[in-house]
């Protein structure tokens, strides 16, 4: 064990996530990462060794019997009405910022961890590839019911070391460059001023606002705005009168995934030893899902052989989208990277989208003070974007972040242990799967000064007009994050989002477009707002009034 340990100590670099010093500055930015590479490494190896000696043993961290859980988990049990977020938030109060639990079904153990000082060490403890555990159910339909479809490439979101690692080798160049992302500007604003178009159609004429369902238009313009990255194409959902019935079917088979897959995904794995018609129907809307995909793939590449045969040049490799790029380098790389943006894209920007539209609304100052930032950069309603004005929108990103903050997408990140490792005093084995839980620190004034406020102005940098009456001034960063690991909304590390990119230009041009248009309320609670499931998604009606903005 000590010899483990004492072998990931290397000189000048970290202890915690092996990068060198410099990175590490520019990543985590603590003074006491500088005082830790100043050391030598035996002096670094001797005080890891003493902190695992002085940790207390695995077994000793608070934790709960399997017939405990089980009997709080059944109907009428403590916590059988309870989201992901509100069961984690139960395991704290019962259990404390720590707990474990022995692996199921041979899984490996569990630990929960609310502490930030060991988010930094969990998140970073990955190796070269880092496992982030999870989605059995689809390496299951990828490489056993429809393995001669896959034949083995098996995209990002369900696997694991070196076979992800090669495929997020292969992506990355292509999906994570801004310039790739940037080519999309164009089709994603036709998307978004479709979007603009349909809330006329479906608002109350006398009210203004939309209707209940909402959510369902939200969903097809994020199902629009992916595809035109991952398909090259738009389906024609938000039109008045769409005859698109495979783009239905995949919005539709995208919904029963999402219903579906919290239960599969946290519950006991009894699908391996016995398959219910709801773990059927949940292969069943993966088979449209792959089906459908692939047929949208072959019109890409058939649109690309005819423009060839037609004698159309050839586009440069700037002027060639995310899907040639990746057919020239692999045809099933493009089908499943496609199917994945796909899978991972549409309900994590809906979700999103709600809450900043909800943020805005319920704090009109700051909408109004985003949209004379927008009129900036698109003097009309129906100014185009352009290559460089999407670059000028501060505010339009500071208002985004802070909503991802108030409204996060997810509950955590989770990773598995690749060496040995102590948190929260305990010792915890390699192997071991940590969950890092940040949702409750996100409106904890500890760590975000006044932290129950929408304050997009703390992501800002401090200039002369956030100066108080009395002269002094209110620094931006002292409204910041304390500790830089409690919010990470892209994940961290090399596992980090790699749909970034599209999500946040998508979401820059919509909400950049309707602020612009409309005058956004919301003349109901916000209370209990989102759910929990794999992702947050909304949980009350999102009947937004629309007024149009008369200039």
């Amino acid at each position: 064990m000590f010899k483990k340990l004492a072998f990931v100590i290397k000189p000048n670099k970290c202890y915690i996530c092996d990068n060198t010093l410099l990175s590490y500055s520019q990543t985590h930015n603590t003074r006491l990462a500088t005082k830790v590479f100043n050391e030598d490494s035996a002096a670094v190896a001797a005080m890891t060794l003493q902190e695992w000696q002085h940790a207390k043993p695995f077994n000793e961290m608070p934790t709960m019997s399997p017939w405990r859980m089980v009997c709080n988990l059944l109907p009428g049990g403590k916590y059988s009405k309870l989201d992901s977020s509100q069961l984690m938030l139960s395991f704290k109060d019962d259990m404390g910022h720590i707990i474990r639990f022995k692996g199921l079904f041979g899984g490996p153990d569990i630990v929960i961890t609310h502490n930030p000082q060991d988010f930094r060490k969990a998140l970073s403890n990955s190796g070269n590839w880092p496992a982030r555990p999870g989605m059995e159910f689809l390496l299951y339909h990828r490489n056993k019911l429809r393995a001669d479809f896959f034949q083995g490439v098996e995209g990002l979101i369900p696997t694991q070391g070196e076979k992800w690692g090669n495929f997020r080798t292969i992506v990355n160049p292509v999906l994570m460059q801004p310039r790739n992302v940037r080519w999309y500007f164009r089709k994603m604003s036709a998307v978004n001023k479709e979007l603009v178009a349909r809330i006329r159609d479906i608002r109350d004429p006398n009210s203004l606002e939309v209707p209940h369902n909402f959510e369902d238009y939200i969903n097809r313009f994020t199902l629009e705005s992916v595809s035109v990255v991952a398909l090259d194409k738009q389906l024609g959902l938000l039109r008045k009168h769409s005859d698109n019935e495979s783009a239905k079917e995949l919005l539709t088979s995208l919904t029963i995934l999402f219903t579906y897959a919290m239960v599969y995904e946290f519950g006991p794995s009894t699908w391996k030893y016995y398959q219910t018609a709801t773990f059927k129907k949940l292969m069943s809307a993966l088979d449209s899902i792959t089906d459908i995909t692939t047929a949208f793939i072959d019109e890409a590449i058939a649109r690309i052989e005819e423009d060839r045969r037609n004698g159309i040049k050839d586009r440069t490799e700037n002027e060639k989208s995310v899907i040639e790029k990746l057919i020239k380098i692999d045809r099933r790389v493009a089908v499943v990277m496609a199917i994945d943006m796909l899978m991972a894209g549409v309900d994590t920007a809906a979700s999103a989208l709600a809450g900043i539209l909800l943020c805005l609304a319920k704090n009109p100052e700051k909408q109004a003070k985003l949209r004379e930032e927008v009129m900036t950069i698109l003097p009309y309603k129906n100014s185009d974007f352009t290559e460089s004005n999407i670059k000028n929108m501060p505010y339009v990103r500071a208002c985004i972040r802070e909503a991802m903050r108030m409204y996060p997408l997810l509950v955590g990140n989770a990773r598995g242990q690749f060496e040995d490792i102590v948190l929260s005093g305990y010792r915890v084995p390699k192997g071991t799967l940590v969950y890092t839980i940040y949702t409750s620190l996100l409106r904890d004034d500890k760590y975000f000064l006044r932290a129950n406020e929408y304050l997009p102005e703390r992501w800002l940098r401090p200039t002369k007009d956030m100066e108080r009456n009395d002269g002094t001034m209110e620094s931006p960063h002292a409204l910041r994050v304390s500790d830089p690991f409690v919010f990470l909304p892209f994940g961290y590390g090399s596992r980090s989002c790699i749909g970034r990119r599209v999500l946040e230009m998508e979401l820059h041009l919509a909400i950049a477009r309707l602020i612009r248009n409309f005058n956004v309320e919301f003349n109901y609670s916000t209370e209990k707002a989102f759910k929990s499931y794999l992702i947050n998604v909304p949980n009350i009606p999102l009947k937004f009034k629309f007024t149009d903005v008369e200039i």
